[in-house]
């Protein structure tokens, strides 16, 4: 019994499916309502809309924690979720048009989600990257798909119901997205984070998938009222098993990664007694580096004491040498000083001498002028005058000899006085010479001083950069033992806790061969009630109606058996743990998912999973593994007689 929403007429809107809740709650039949003549159609739609929504989630939430396992794309409730999401996405979008024709698609307000929410940009880009999609219609079921995988639905389409602007582009104001109704869906929507689904969106055809809201899921039926005490007492013996087998898988897990944790501290300790047995022989070397540099030190030392000796002794000897030289320059000195005292005398003497010669030559000079103007008046006395002047010459001839006599004297007196100046210079030059050496010597001296303070500034510099090394390794030697002995008192922490994560694995095991007992018991009642089954099919032969139920029960029951057995040996893998197809060894990826085989329990590719197979678990057929399939083929041409 199918419905299509959006092949209603107009004129049909005023006659709109509402759900009768039954007399426990749940969902009842779908009724037709009159409405009255003034209420808005559209108003209508989003009521049913949201009425369906909240059906076809309920729904796949309870059926879901029932099957207690991952859904693939096969599970029914799931694709009529996605076709009533489909049809509430779809309402009141507004007609965009293009060149060709005019468009009507829920990929364009999806396509937003990526702009608002950056954490939809890789579900955006694996859509777009899938080689199947040709329709945006293919693009936005693809999308929902994802969305739901990631457990994320409500919160994208949150982010896209708020920003009512950028919608009112693509939705008419009576939308279904754009009115309170989207709001309580987004909210529902959360609901559907407890499920896990490993959906196949590569191999789906999704362009072409008709959107058609199958009502019959929804309806009760008086067989499904009978049998519920018998499901709900087989789906709390599964949910005991699912708990058990869950319990025992995280204290596998956690003792796996205990182990894991105690292998990382012995390599740790292993790590840490090495650094230390490196750090010790590094403590080894640097005391004997000091020793060497010490001993080097005081070599040094003494070297710098020996050269300062002999170069005191040296210098001691130029000074002595030095005073008795500068004694005698300046005995020297003082005598020459003495002789050139007496010489300028002597030469001021003379110079005296000279200068009185001179007045007498002048003044002689001018009598002889006198002499001649007194010629021609005093003739009478030009004898006497000759005369005189006879002895005058004979004066100024002794005169000019006495002159003679002293210029030489001057002479030599000159020439002693240029050997004496010669000498005081030689003199002066070596005591200039002798104060450079003092000098020289001096800062020779200065400069050996400052050598070996800046020698002994170097070495003590040394010393103590040596010490600081030495106490730094001896604090970095204490936090190492510090350390090694809080990792010690961890590893014995660890230790304890290991101990008791094992007493708790035994009690678990005792729980579970408790829990096994119970099952045997419960087989047992079962056999019991199969043997009374079979007393009452052999007395009521003529309730032939009666029989085939009976029948049908007991194959009901052998199915459960074999499912039950079969259970017992499975495996069901996590999610989590495999990376890889177990066959072809691929990695997944979210355009390469993950498929689990309902035999062995094993994760797989689509192309190692593509078969399907009835098992006693489950009549319909499921997806199962190449290798399982091919088992189970063998087994039933075994079978067949």
């Amino acid at each position: 019994m199918t419905f299509q929403v959006w092949g209603w007429r107009r004129e049909d809107a005023s006659q709109v499916l509402a759900w009768v809740p039954d007399a426990e709650g749940g969902r009842g039949a779908a009724m037709p309502r009159r409405t009255p003549a003034t209420k808005d159609p559209t108003a209508v739609e989003r009521a049913n809309l949201l009425n369906m929504a909240k059906l076809s989630i309920k729904g796949l939430i309870e059926s879901a924690l029932s099957f207690g396992r991952t859904l693939d794309s096969d599970y029914p409730p799931l694709q009529q979720f996605f076709v009533v999401m489909e049809h509430c996405l779809k309402h009141g979008l507004k007609v965009r048009k293009s060149f060709l024709s005019y468009n009507k698609t829920i990929w364009g307000p999806l396509e937003l989600v990526e702009k608002l929410y950056p954490e939809a940009e890789e579900i955006g880009a694996s859509v777009r990257d899938l080689p199947g999609l040709k329709t945006p219609l293919g693009r936005a079921r693809a999308w929902l798909r994802l969305a739901l995988m990631q457990k994320k639905m409500a919160d994208y389409l949150r982010c896209l119901i708020i920003q009512r602007d950028l919608l009112s582009e693509f939705y008419e104001y009576h939308a279904l997205m754009m009115e309170e109704e989207g709001a309580v869906i987004v909210g529902l929507l959360v609901g559907l984070n407890v499920i896990d689904a490993n959906l196949c969106v590569k191999g789906e055809d999704l362009d072409s998938q008709v959107g058609v809201i199958d009502f019959s899921m929804y309806l009760k039926n008086e067989e499904d009222i009978g049998n519920k005490e018998r499901n709900v007492q087989i789906a709390a013996i599964l949910d005991q098993k699912n708990y058990v087998e869950e319990l025992n898988r995280q204290l596998n897990s956690t003792v796996s990664s205990l182990h894991s944790r105690v292998d990382s501290l012995e390599k740790s300790n292993t790590k840490l007694i090495e650094e230390l047995a490196i750090a010790k022989n590094n403590i080894i070397k640097l005391q004997e580096e000091n020793h060497q540099l010490r001993s080097e030190n005081k070599l040094i030392l003494m070297k710098t004491q020996q050269h300062l000796e002999v170069t005191k002794v040296d210098v001691e000897t130029e000074l002595q040498t030095y005073k008795h030289s500068r004694q005698g320059l300046d005995e020297m000195y003082n005598e020459a000083r003495r002789q050139l005292r007496d010489e300028s005398q002597l030469r001021q003497d003379v110079e005296n001498e000279l200068a009185v010669q001179v007045s007498m030559k002048h003044e002689i000079e001018l009598a002889m002028k006198l002499l001649e103007k007194d010629i021609h008046e005093k003739q009478d006395t030009l004898i006497g005058l000759r005369q005189q002047l006879e002895e005058v010459k004979a004066i100024n001839i002794e005169m000019y000899q006495k002159l003679q006599g002293s210029e030489d004297g001057l002479k030599e007196k000159n020439e002693i006085i240029a050997r004496l100046e010669e000498k005081t210079n030689k003199i002066t030059a070596a005591m200039r010479q002798l104060e450079q050496r003092l000098q020289q010597a001096e800062k020779a001296q200065m400069e050996a001083e400052d050598e070996d303070k800046k020698h002994l500034q170097e070495c003590q510099s040394k010393s103590d950069n040596l010490q600081k090394q030495i106490s730094q390794k001896e604090k970095q030697l204490v936090q190492l033992e510090t350390d090694l002995k809080i990792e010690k008192e961890w590893r014995q922490t660890l230790q304890e806790d290991l101990q008791k994560e094992k007493d708790a694995l035994s009690h678990l095991r005792n729980e579970t061969q408790q829990i096994i007992s119970l099952k045997k018991e419960f087989l047992n009642i079962q056999d019991e009630n199969q043997q009374l089954k079979k007393i009452y099919h052999e007395q009521e032969q003529a309730l032939q109606e009666l029989g085939n139920k009976l029948s049908e029960s007991k194959l009901k029951i052998e199915d459960i058996k074999e499912a039950n057995k079969a259970l017992q040996g499975l495996v069901w893998l996590k999610d989590k743990e495999a990376t890889h197809c177990k066959l072809c060894e691929k990695e997944f990826s979210l355009s390469k998912r993950k498929h689990h085989c309902r035999n062995c329990g094993e994760i797989f590719c689509n192309a190692c999973s593509d078969n399907e197979l009835p098992l006693p678990s489950s009549p319909k057929p499921v997806r199962v593994c190449d290798s399982c399939h091919a088992l189970l083929i063998q087994r039933c041409s075994s079978n067949l007689p």
